[in-house]
């Protein structure tokens, strides 16, 4: 949640507006409090297209049709003013994360929980379709988690029964993967389509990712009209209730009741809501939203500065609630708390600004596709002596690429021309440097101390003293880095106060261990090839691999499953590290050689390199493609960098990097390199950035 900005509403009805949880193409979306002090979600239409009759009818229509439906699975409407000259509907305000966020944060359901969802989501879609109406756009976004279950939200388009799926000229008419084959060829709809979003939704719960995905939403559509939905990664146990509900026929898809009725859910299966991380997070939302709801009275600025330490009982700021109501962060840290202080803002003025208020990521262009045969030319570069020998690879940051500079720091070159945007001398960049969100650039200073700039403009924020000495991953809400002391400490980006701190499993040796998060857990590999994992949530472990690797190999995590090279190729569960499957290399492990270097997961295939070979492999182990060999690639490997239809490998010695046809069909192009020490590379917005010996340059790709 944000706080309000100018020519935002200070009251809407009998609504009191406290802060804004989301703007879309059509409207924006207030937290709002009434004369009793209830929350509501407050969605008014955007006033520059309140003279389009087209959204106006379509905001009256979503505002009638939601009214209809008062099941408990769905958010109820509580008001309307549909004649004003600013419309607005006021609905239930649902404080915890949508389904989307929750799997996330805390990996894919678990079999009770997964079921209680399917039966809840049937029920809810049984009465939705009683009423006479097809909600038509259910996908994890639009099911809220809460302590009573899940809720179905968003009815902009839902429509009578056998109504047409209506768009604009331009639009896409469903949310692709999760629109039915009927709706995505824009013919009349039943409550089938309805059943086959809610098989793709259940499918993301269970595994982890979409059924269906891919590099671009035509072939999205493709799949869902003539392909076969993805579900290597469904339990077994669970696919009977997932499977039916992607029938190409409407009429050979089960009725919602059906669905209810096979997912068998357990006795007292409302106690599965109340228990876990998942449900801790749902309260601390809650508990959020009544204080911020509490604090709707007051007036005046919120205070300038965050204490070093929490003071029992102390009350946090207005702003502070915005910004944990939106992370679902803790107010008061957990554990030690770093010492936090505001940065000024950069222009000498001694007027303190808020380090958390961090402006909208800048928007870049993708690059145009350049040839896939001959020698690539730059779109830049190179630019000689620009960084450090010993840079760690590359960071994309929307419109700026981040590396160690020479001479020190780090620096922020723009993506479009590869002229300097910002420079931050403060920065240890042996530490290395992480993005927040696309936002922030996170990095540490010699003393340790985590520091925090804007990405795109390099104005310092937030700070915490907690004593870095490399970090290792970060999402939107949290840092997550190793101490000097050899702990890992997780640090809130809410508030910059440490959430927790645990000794690792086993020790992580080496200057800068590798590191991937996501599936709700983090997982580290140290130089000794050892490989940790821990809850996000609150650092214990979750699973230990010892002798996986020769070198610290950083980690690939896709939906539930964690990718590993080294000795073995491995794919493991990122929940509790079971293996499910395990590769050997295509040639024997020789001296001072290991195996398999770093995976790279993308569009739902695995790449990574195998000696002198790049295998292509699907989530169950499969070969995808045909191995495709490259030249004189020796360790450390870095993991391959998949950019729109290409795959590149960053090679060794004299030879340079290589792109090769992701689809295994096809001649590899290759932009020579000399004097190969420290050469890494990364990739986005179909640009390939590569740093070799001090030198940085950017590649189009194919």
């Amino acid at each position: 949640m944000k706080p309000l900005g100018p020519g935002d509403p200070l009251r809407l009805g009998p609504y009191r507006v406290v802060g804004v949880l989301g703007e879309g193409g059509m409207g924006k979306v207030y937290f709002g409090r009434d004369a009793a002090g209830r929350a509501a979600a407050v969605k008014v239409l955007l006033p520059e297209l309140a003279h389009d009759g087209h959204l106006v009818d379509r905001f009256v229509r979503e505002a009638q049709t939601a009214r209809v439906v008062t099941g408990e699975g769905v958010a109820r409407v509580l008001g309307a003013e549909l004649e004003s000259g600013r419309p607005w509907i006021a609905s239930e305000f649902l404080a915890g994360p949508t389904l989307d966020d929750a799997v996330q944060r805390h990996g894919p359901l678990g079999d009770g929980l997964l079921r209680e969802t399917a039966r809840s989501l049937a029920l809810t879609l049984a009465d939705i379709h009683a009423t006479g109406l097809i909600h038509r756009d259910l996908k994890p976004s639009n099911v809220v988690l809460t302590l009573r279950g899940p809720r179905i939200i968003d009815f902009g388009i839902a429509r009578p029964e056998h109504g047409l799926t209506l768009t604009r000229t331009g639009q896409i008419p469903v949310t692709p993967g999760y629109g039915a084959p009927e709706q995505v060829l824009g013919q009349r709809v039943g409550p089938a389509a309805d059943v086959f979003s809610l098989g793709a939704v259940l499918a993301f719960a269970a595994g982890g990712r979409p059924a269906y995905a891919g590099a671009e939403v035509a072939s999205v559509l493709y799949e869902v009209v003539h392909g076969a939905p993805d579900l290597a990664l469904v339990p077994g146990a669970l696919r009977y209730l997932v499977e039916p509900c992607f029938a190409k026929e409407p009429g050979a898809r089960p009725l919602p009741g059906q669905v209810a009725e096979a997912a068998r859910a357990a006795h007292r299966a409302e106690r599965l809501w109340k228990s876990g991380t998942l449900a801790d997070e749902i309260r601390e939302r809650e508990a959020t939203a009544r204080r911020l709801v509490g604090q709707a009275g007051r007036v005046g600025a919120p205070p300038r500065r965050v204490p070093d330490t929490a003071a029992d009982g102390a009350r946090p700021s207005r702003r502070g609630l915005l910004r944990a109501l939106a992370g679902g962060g803790a107010l008061v840290a957990a554990g030690a708390g770093g010492a936090v202080w505001w940065l000024a803002d950069g222009g000498g003025s001694s007027v303190l600004s808020d380090p958390f208020d961090v402006p909208p990521a800048a928007r870049v262009r993708p690059a145009e596709l350049g040839s896939d045969t001959g020698t690539p030319e730059p779109l830049w570069g190179p630019l000689q002596g620009a960084a450090d020998a010993g840079s760690p690879p590359p960071l994309p940051v929307r419109d700026v690429v981040v590396f160690a500079a020479a001479g020190g720091g780090i620096a922020a070159y723009r993506v479009s021309n590869g002229r300097e945007r910002w420079r931050a001398e403060d920065a240890h960049a042996d530490a290395g440097y992480l993005s927040i969100a696309g936002r922030l650039v996170a990095t540490a200073d010699a003393d340790g101390v985590l520091r925090t700039y804007v990405a795109s403009t390099g104005a310092a924020r937030w700070t915490a003293d907690v004593g870095a000495s490399a970090l290792l991953a970060a999402d939107a809400g949290h840092v997550y880095l190793l101490t000097s002391d050899g702990d890992l400490r997780c640090v809130a980006t809410a508030d910059a106060r440490v959430r927790w701190t645990r000794q690792p499993p086993l020790a992580l040796t080496g200057r800068r261990p590798a590191a991937a998060l996501g599936a709700g857990v983090l997982v580290v590999c140290g130089d000794s090839g050892d490989v940790v994992a821990v809850r996000t949530g609150d650092g214990a472990k979750a699973w230990v691999r010892k002798g996986q690797a020769a070198a610290a190999l950083p980690p690939a995590i896709d939906g539930g499953t964690v990718f590993l090279g080294g000795h073995t190729l491995a794919a493991v569960r990122a929940g509790d590290g079971k293996e499910l499957w395990s590769q050997g290399p295509m040639q024997p492990v020789r001296q001072g050689v290991y195996g398999f270097g770093p995976p790279a997961v993308s569009g739902g295939v695995v790449f990574v390199l195998d000696g002198d070979a790049v295998r292509s492999l699907r989530p169950n182990g499969d070969q995808a493609a045909d191995p495709a060999m490259v030249a004189g690639v020796t360790p450390p490997w870095q993991p391959p960098v998949v950019q729109a239809g290409s795959v590149w490998v960053v090679e060794s010695r004299d030879t340079g990097v290589s792109g090769l046809p992701r689809a295994g069909r096809g001649m590899a192009q290759t932009y020579p390199l000399t004097g190969g020490q420290g050469r890494t590379a990364a990739g986005e917005g179909n640009r390939l950035f590569v740093l070799n010996a001090g030198t940085l340059l950017a590649l189009p790709v194919f």
